[in-house]
């Protein structure tokens, strides 16, 4: 997934309101989102997905493998395919 991609779709406002929607849910204010808070996260938006998707797709928007989605990697998320969830 390619931040740049998502922020040259977006204008300010945009990216702005994507921000808070990332801030929400990420519960301990690290700057990032781990699979806790993104199974929150999904539980809210999307509560008919399943268990068995969930870690496969944090791992899919977690583009550096680093075992946490950061602002950039939710952004291109939140742009491009959350509602496949």
């Amino acid at each position: 997934m390619s931040d740049t991609t998502a922020e040259n779709k977006l204008n300010q406002e945009q990216i702005d309101s994507i921000r808070k929607d990332f801030d929400f849910f990420d519960q301990d204010k690290n700057g990032q989102i781990d699979l806790k808070e993104f199974i929150e996260l999904l539980t809210i938006l999307s509560p008919k997905t399943k268990a068995s998707h969930v870690e496969e797709g944090f791992n899919l928007i977690d583009g550096n493998s680093d075992g946490y989605i950061d602002f950039e990697e939710f952004l291109t998320w939140w742009n491009e395919c959350w509602w496949e969830y």
